[in-house]
């Protein structure tokens, strides 16, 4: 399939702490970011905010910045209701609305949600199949908006670039990007998120990124792929091996962690999703704005 029509550019961010901000905060949050000039915000759903609603306040609290979803959960809604909220997104704001699906976690999916998670991938190929179909009867938007699917392994890499437009690989290195754009091909869009701290001292930058990086060691799609990247049941230990910390989490200068986005560009990514790791829940409006000069040459 084709590129997506919204023009995220080469750097957003990936802010899944927005939750925790009143709405009043978030909405300033994405002016911020529209004012440094990012290509995008990226939404996550889990427990929280339902993501096209808050797509649709943030929006509407901006002019040109698009939001992007890291993703939409597949089994929290079916296939004709996907649809709509893309839908109805996507006319109310032309060309500003990238939907991202993923198959979330079994921990959410079956222990969250009581459905059952035992063939994902199955049910990806079905669900897509599904929103192909789906009746949309509403006033729709001029053009096909797009859609992105959660993909790490060879197969959800193949099926982003042959069922969507492209993929967006969450928790990964600039060597899976290139591994990626070798399984999608050139003509998707990949866009990898990457977790940075804005820290220079070793022993506290990598104290804030293994608390960043908790959640996600424990969970079998995310440390699966790390196997696939040469990562051992000994770089999981204690919270991560320095190797293990230092390949999922840029650290240091804004100029050193902009060398890391540059390495996934490299590997083939046209855009990278940065998160931001820190203590507390406060927006990091502060870390945003020390790394928009670097990362978008502003």
């Amino acid at each position: 399939m084709s590129l997506p029509r919204v023009n995220i550019g080469k750097v957003g961010v990936w802010y899944g702490g927005i939750d925790a901000l009143p709405t009043s905060e978030a909405r300033r949050a994405a002016q911020v970011l529209e004012e440094l000039g990012y290509g995008a915000l990226w939404l996550a759903e889990a427990v929280g905010r339902d993501p096209f609603v808050a797509s649709s306040i943030l929006l509407g609290a901006t002019t040109t910045l698009p939001l992007a979803t890291g993703i939409n959960n597949i089994y929290a809604r079916d296939p004709m209701a996907m649809v709509a909220g893309q839908k109805t997104l996507a006319e109310a704001f032309p060309d500003r609305f990238l939907l991202g699906l993923g198959v979330s976690h079994g921990h959410l999916v079956a222990g969250v949600r009581k459905h059952d998670w035992s063939k994902p991938y199955s049910h990806m190929v079905e669900y897509l199949d599904r929103m192909d179909k789906a009746l949309f009867m509403a006033k729709g938007p001029e053009h096909d908006p797009g859609r992105l699917l959660a993909a790490l392994g060879p197969k959800m890499l193949q099926l982003s670039a042959s069922r969507a437009n492209g993929s967006h690989p969450y928790f990964t290195t600039p060597e899976h990007t290139e591994i990626a754009r070798k399984e999608m091909g050139s003509d998707s869009l990949l866009a990898p998120e990457q977790m940075v701290v804005v820290e220079t001292d070793p022993v506290e930058a990598r104290r804030i990124a293994r608390a960043g990086m908790k959640i996600y060691l424990s969970l079998p799609n995310y440390f699966n792929n790390l196997v696939r990247l040469g990562f051992t049941e000994a770089d999981r230990a204690d919270g991560g091996s320095d190797r293990l910390v230092d390949a999922i989490v840029a650290w240091g200068t804004p100029e050193q962690i902009a060398a890391r986005v540059k390495q996934h560009h490299d590997a083939g990514a046209d855009h990278v999703c940065v998160q931001v790791l820190q203590d507390g829940m406060a927006m990091p409006e502060k870390q945003w704005r020390a790394l928009a000069p670097v990362l978008l040459g502003k």
